[in-house]
């Protein structure tokens, strides 16, 4: 290995292979050593069975639906929000100056930390889930998308005012069009944070999910069942995330050349 140096495709599969083998091997020889207790961690082959008893009998498949349409809602209201606010605020500098100093106050605040409020005002139903995803996903995005677009290259710009365009035909033709690629990766970033955002929504006031069903595994003492909701949330994320990276190729192919 060198500094920078790339590795092909087959050679990051084969890598990235290996690293869930060694952790797997790890997992089993502290497991089934004895090294730990199966009360404080369940051994691979103990959280296979528990994940096929909460598919086949325990109807995890409908929780695992649940937390899918609740990022999928949150995270949509806050992208339908949030893209065209951070549009203004990099294509417009008084719109930044007007918000930019309450984004960058709400971007640090937990999404967590609403819960109670989003119960007392919304009950704890789907829509206080919902509004949890939108709180913790909004101003990332808002901020980011703004500093995207404000990022645009001024000649590109002064081009386009050069050749006829108005104030409107600069942001439709050359703000976005520059920009649209960064967006779509800003969101795909984003969508990852809202499944941390959906299980903390979850665990508190809920009877359906994968949040919900950690939640009664804690209790039971049944670290299977916990681990294999946690691993069905990484892969669930991990297939998302290549979709959003092969829509996005297949989007804005020029990003690539």
């Amino acid at each position: 290995m060198r500094p920078l140096d790339p590795v092909t495709s087959k050679q990051r599969v084969a890598y990235g292979l290996a690293f869930f083998v060694l952790f797997v091997a790890l997992w089993s020889w502290a497991t089934f050593g004895g090294h730990v207790s199966k009360t404080f961690l369940a051994n691979p082959l103990t959280m296979v069975q528990e994940g096929f008893d909460l598919l086949t009998k325990q109807g995890f498949l409908f929780d695992i639906g649940m937390t899918i349409w609740r990022v999928v809602g949150g995270f949509a209201l806050a992208a339908v929000i949030a893209v065209p606010l951070g549009v203004l605020m990099g294509a417009y500098k008084p719109v930044e100056a007007f918000l930019e100093p309450f984004v960058s106050f709400a971007r640090y605040l937990p999404a967590s930390a609403f819960i109670p409020l989003l119960i007392l005002w919304a009950g704890i139903g789907e829509l206080q889930k919902l509004l949890v995803i939108f709180i913790g996903s909004v101003f990332q995005v808002i901020l980011m998308v703004a500093v995207t677009v404000g990022a645009t290259r001024r000649d590109l710009v002064e081009a386009a005012y050069t050749l006829g365009a108005g104030d409107r035909g600069v942001i439709r033709r050359v703000l976005l069009p520059s920009s649209a690629p960064e967006i779509a990766e800003i969101l795909r970033l984003v969508l990852g944070w809202a499944w941390t955002y959906v299980i903390v929504a979850e665990l508190i006031g809920s009877s359906s999910g994968i949040g919900h069903m950690i939640t009664d595994s804690q209790a039971l003492l049944n670290t299977g069942q916990i681990i294999f909701g946690i691993i069905v949330i990484g892969l669930i994320g991990l297939l998302s995330d290549f979709m959003f990276k092969a829509f996005n190729a297949w989007l804005f192919p020029w990003r690539l050349a």
